[in-house]
């Protein structure tokens, strides 16, 4: 493992996944992320449990997966007493990073003027469901809405035959692109501070994030002034080398094989079809693009003929990209996953065992280093010590309420 946030202090002062996901990713390039909850109730994600959205008696992985490897603070904000604590944390700290609306910011004392009293040289993070300004900077917001609804991706991938937009793939599809994002762009604002000395203020948002993701897309959309972009199913591939095929035992194979003319013959032969090539409706790229509904027809008869297991080994034998479909439990067992250390195996605090996926970037060929989360207020007291407190002033502020 190779620390390269190693030193680097960040005060987080946020809830739920998408900016959370950032200090998360950070705490795996060797940060020391302080996560401020509040006494009483924390992160309401930690109450999760009672939704059905964590096996009974598994591991709370959707709390799991924005807050590894963190300290986590609690500090009541509303109180002085809790306030003075988190400006004393603020002075030690590298960054500060929330998601709190504008004016729960002001009403807490939390926004960029107040935190930079207290520390000039902070970086100070900003993630939202639609940015800072506008009518809708007060307004929340999930990944749901405002990466995958608002940005035109529901509406892109949906097939106009469903009759409806579909969901995300699956929990924090955009809460972890964005928090990664986020955390690439803290890094940026770090070394800048380095060559400069000047403390940036950073914003991200689910909103930013989601058009950034459909950038082609839109940027087409405009170019063209099409509202509804081209879509096509797997029967009217515009090309049909880049496609998905079933197999025999309804598996799918997807195929990106750009350059047609190129992979054309090679592929056909595999698949056991060679007179294809010199088919006159498909001896070109224009040929298979002007008769792709034919193409696709003649792929997936040929793909129909053997189960995926027969034709991997077959695959694997050509030059051009493709790859598997795999269900989301198959990827812990990819043999490319587990090679490269993509999947870390962890214990929660109960000793449960559970998988994690590792933040996707390694240095120096490493890993970083995925840790549990921590329980609610797990480590005030060791903070606060290391500020200064003493064990008697812990136990007057826990008296207080002004801590847990």
């Amino acid at each position: 493992m190779v620390g390269v946030m190693s030193g680097i202090r960040v005060v987080e002062v946020a809830a739920w996944t998408y900016v959370p996901v950032a200090g998360a990713l950070m705490t795996e390039w060797g940060a020391d992320v302080l996560k401020i909850e509040h006494p009483e109730v924390g992160d309401p994600q930690r109450g999760l449990v009672s939704s059905g959205l964590i096996p009974a008696g598994g591991v709370a992985h959707m709390f799991e997966l924005p807050n590894r490897g963190k300290r986590s603070v609690a500090l009541d904000l509303k109180t002085e007493e809790g306030h003075a604590l988190l400006m004393k944390l603020v002075s030690t700290a590298d960054v500060f990073l929330t998601n709190f609306r504008p004016s729960a910011r002001k009403k807490l004392k939390i926004d960029v003027d107040d935190v930079r009293a207290h520390n000039p040289d902070i970086i100070y993070a900003r993630g939202s469901a639609a940015g800072q300004e506008g009518p809708e900077s007060e307004r929340g917001g999930y990944d749901l809405t405002s990466f995958w609804a608002r940005t035109g991706i529901a509406s892109n991938v949906s097939p106009d035959s469903l009759g409806y937009p579909v969901t995300m793939p699956g929990p924090a599809f955009g809460d972890v692109l964005g928090g990664l994002a986020l955390a690439g762009a803290i890094s940026t604002a770090l070394f800048h501070r380095q060559r400069t000395g000047e403390a940036l203020t950073v914003d991200g948002s689910l909103l930013a994030t989601g058009a950034w993701a459909m950038g082609g897309t839109i940027a087409g959309a405009y170019a063209f002034n099409q509202k509804v972009y081209p879509k096509h199913t797997p029967d009217r591939a515009p090309n049909p080398l880049v496609n998905t095929y079933r197999t025999a035992d309804d598996r799918f194979v997807t195929l990106v094989m750009l350059e047609s003319d190129r992979f054309w013959p090679e592929l056909v032969t595999a698949l056991g079809a060679p007179e294809l090539i010199t088919d006159e409706r498909f001896d070109s790229h224009a040929k298979r693009a002007q008769n792709n509904v034919e193409a696709c027809a003649a792929l997936s008869q040929a793909f129909s003929k053997r189960t995926y297991t027969e034709w991997e080994p077959i695959l694997e034998t050509l030059n051009g990209a493709w790859a598997k479909v795999q269900h989301p439990l198959e990827v812990v067992e990819d043999p490319q996953v587990v090679a490269n250390n993509y999947i870390a195996d962890l214990e929660d605090h109960n000793g449960t065992p559970f998988k994690l996926v590792a933040a996707p970037v390694q240095f120096n060929e490493s890993p970083g280093e995925t840790r549990r989360s921590p329980e609610h207020g797990e480590h005030t007291d060791e903070v606060l010590q290391e500020v200064g407190y003493s064990m008697e002033e812990i136990i007057e502020l826990k008296v207080s309420g002004a801590i847990l």
